[in-house]
């Protein structure tokens, strides 16, 4: 018997999506337009907009992306009222809301929690194992077809030196809790952090540790309300910034992801950069200049620490600033309101019950911590719990787990641009994971009855999760895709993007954050959304231009507007011929 059965392209069979997110939102939407009938999205949360809900977002929270790339083709995203265009928390959640309302009345199912994934014992579609967490009940459902939104920033990881329980062993008395519950903590932390007397001659401050948004975001806001605030991290991300907002031409185009490697290079322009030493010379400067005329914009000099942060060539940690505010971050902490002690690394709590202590000996007097110090993969948490065995086979079974790294592996690319890379990260040299194009297990490639969506880390996440939507939908329904047909075929194509992951990112794990990181597309997120569409048999680089102008064409989320009608057609060609 063949690997490969033709799945079933009934559309009435249920098919679940679990999360609400703009990834979740979007895959149903899809999978509705394409005819599925039975189509539920089940949260855990209380609202649609997963990181984005109404009750995660907090005053002061502006996102990495300029207005528009998070927006999807469906509906209108309303100007934002924030300078610079960039979107707040605000925004998001007002779109999220909206976006449900208009699309998915009645398909949403909130703060309903699943607790563990298995195939039945006829080994064909998916038992959830579901709580509803207003009333506790648990109930057991099926479906044939199950898609996995859940993210990356839904399982908070916290350093067990620095966790709360950590800090109640220690005796600590001021709050401890993670960045991802900042919202629900926000009014006892004012409270309980409002300026007082010193005590033994020290002025206690809330500890903010970890370098990335989240903690650059409630470290100015803390500041902003007149708290003392240090901030505790290894490096801090990198940054886009400007004396005035960039033209669209520029902030909205290809223009970026033409100076970043792609896995493939489609145009000659691209393999004039990347594998020619004028090229990389070219390469190099745009990327010095990009990060130099940030730091200007900011009014950051040589030898401060805010300079102190990771390379935006090869990182994803970066955001966009936009023109810097007198009450952003970095305008506060070169005012002094805001204490950046990098490269430091906090360690553990003191003994006096009111300080961290840093891995140097340095004590730091402290009312609260609060920890930016990222989320695991939320997957771990629907493949486990209350039926952990058989949820773990499942897992297993998938293909969804790290595995060790082939270290034989003869894929290279010898890009001029890659040369002198940093070194690997001992967990990205140990580990890779095998999805297919970040959506679907190669191992269970052939059955086309599961897939992820929103573990793409890309920096037009609306563009590419809608695209990545159409194509979960077109392999559900059988379509003729330029996919793998066996998992044989799947495991090599992985283990080929796998191979590419660690030349492109080699100091991001991405393997052991899969619900976040799968697919590394941060800059090339044209050329991967790309190729998601060759896949489909349709038309790519829809921005259009000639050879030397479509750096330059503004991306319009648009352009994808009929994909449902363009696969439709592509389908009933298919199926003439």
């Amino acid at each position: 018997m063949s690997e490969y059965r033709k799945p079933d392209l009934t559309r009435s069979e249920p098919v679940v999506v679990i999360g609400a997110g703009v990834a979740g939102l979007i895959t149903a939407h899809t999978l509705i337009r394409d005819g599925f009938t039975d189509v539920q999205v089940l949260t855990r949360e209380a609202r649609v907009g997963g990181v984005w809900a109404r009750d995660r977002i907090y005053p002061g929270l502006h996102l990495n992306n300029v207005h528009g790339t998070y927006r999807l083709s469906p509906l209108e995203m309303p100007p934002t009222k924030a300078p610079g265009g960039r979107i707040t928390g605000d925004d998001m959640a007002d779109y999220t809301e909206a976006f449900a309302a208009k699309f998915l009345q009645g398909k949403v199912q909130f703060e309903i929690e699943v607790r563990s994934v298995r195939r039945p014992q006829s080994g064909t579609g998916w038992m959830l194992d579901v709580c509803d967490l207003q009333t506790g009940a648990q109930e057991m459902r099926a479906c044939a077809r199950l898609v996995v939104c859940t993210g990356g920033c839904n399982t908070p990881l916290m350093p067990e030196a620095l966790s709360p329980d950590a800090a109640t062993a220690a005796g600590f008395k001021g709050m401890v809790f993670h960045s991802g519950e900042f919202n629900r903590h926000i009014d006892a932390l004012l409270v309980h952090t409002a300026p007082k007397e010193k005590q033994d001659g020290q002025e206690r401050a809330v500890v903010v540790v970890g370098g990335g948004k989240s903690s650059q975001d409630i470290a100015a806001y803390l500041a902003n309300k007149g708290r003392k605030v240090i901030l505790v991290c290894h490096n801090l991300d990198s940054f886009s910034a400007g004396t005035k907002t960039a033209p669209d031409w520029k902030r909205k185009s290809r223009l970026t992801s033409l100076f970043s490697p792609h896995v493939h290079l489609r145009t000659p322009l691209e393999r004039f950069l990347h594998t020619t030493w004028l090229g990389k010379k070219i390469v190099d400067a745009w990327w010095r200049d990009r990060a130099e005329s940030s730091f200007r914009a900011a009014g950051i000099r040589e030898g401060s620490p805010l300079r102190n942060t990771v390379s935006p060539f090869w990182h994803t940690r970066v955001n966009d600033e936009g023109v810097p505010r007198a009450d952003g971050f970095h305008a506060l902490a070169l005012a002094g309101r805001i204490q950046v002690l990098t490269p430091a690394h906090a360690s553990g709590y003191g003994e006096d019950g009111h300080s961290v202590v840093l891995a140097d000996g340095t004590s730091l007097p402290a009312s609260a911590v609060i920890l930016g110090t990222g989320y695991a993969s939320s997957w771990n948490g629907i493949f486990s719990a209350v039926h952990e065995t058989a949820s773990a086979e499942t897992m297993e079974a998938l293909g969804l787990n790290p595995h060790p790294a082939n270290p034989s592996t003869s894929h290279r690319w010898d890009y001029t641009t890659l040369a002198n890379s940093p070194p690997l990260h001992p967990a990205t040299r140990r580990w890779s994971l095998s999805l297919v194009r970040g959506l679907v297990p190669a191992r269970n490639i052939a059955r086309r009855d599961f897939a992820v969506n929103g573990d793409c880390v890309s920096t037009n996440n609306g563009y590419t999760y809608e695209v990545s939507a159409h194509w979960i939908s077109s392999y559900f329904l059988g379509d003729d895709m330029r996919i793998p047909q066996t998992p044989g075929a799947a495991f090599a194509e992985a283990e080929r993007q796998a191979s590419w992951l660690k030349w492109r990112h080699p100091q991001i794990p991405s393997a052991l954050y899969p619900s976040h990181t799968a697919q590394l597309a941060f800059w090339t997120w044209p050329q991967h959304v790309d190729d998601l569409l060759e896949d489909m048999g349709l038309p790519v680089m829809r921005s259009g231009g000639n050879a030397l102008t479509w750096p330059f064409k503004v991306v319009d989320i648009d352009e994808i507007k009929y994909l449902t009608e363009e696969r439709a057609a592509r389908r009933a060609k298919t199926r003439r011929a």
